[in-house]
């Protein structure tokens, strides 16, 4: 099962939801496909959907899936990152109305860069990556020792005190 997950931020994602439901209806993902849709308007027609859930179910989730395709959040990809999965990050854009700000390309750029997560910054490359993550060698298993994951740790501590 593919889970994908575009986070609780108000914005709507339908680029990442709508390039999904649309692989599956070509066939071109043959698994199942599960997603979290959150507060956008797209419906997936292709694939069970739905807005949020409990977090025990949302562990479930990421815990059976083979594959996590996330927005660029940092709680998502360090979810997936502790539960071990690949991971293909598709940042949020604000040129597309999904975010106010760009921040989440530069988290995943680092995660990519650091080799935890493949992205996808151009959705038409969706396919492309996710044909690809079968031969990803991540270093998922190594993420607890990792310096990368200290510095988001204390980047969103900074985020959550500007925000208070």
């Amino acid at each position: 099962m593919i889970f994908v997950t575009v986070g609780t931020h108000p914005q709507q994602f339908n680029r990442l939801i709508k390039a999904v439901d649309d692989l599956v209806k070509q066939k071109k993902i043959k698994e199942r496909v599960i997603i979290q849709i959150g507060h956008s308007n797209y419906i997936p027609k292709h694939c069970k959907w739905f807005r949020f859930t409990s977090g025990k179910e949302i562990e479930k989730l990421y815990r059976n899936a083979s594959l996590v395709i996330t927005h660029g959040g940092a709680g998502s990809i360090l979810t997936a990152l502790v539960n071990s999965k690949p991971i293909i990050a598709v940042p949020r854009l604000k040129k597309f109305g999904e975010h106010t700000n760009d921040h989440q390309v530069d988290l995943v750029r680092i995660m990519e860069k650091e080799g935890l997560l493949l992205a996808v910054y151009d959705i038409s490359e969706l396919e492309t990556i996710i044909n690809k993550v079968k031969s990803f060698k991540g270093k998922v298993s190594k993420v607890k020792e990792l310096k990368l994951l200290r510095e988001v740790e204390s980047y969103l501590n900074k985020l959550s005190k500007v925000f208070k």
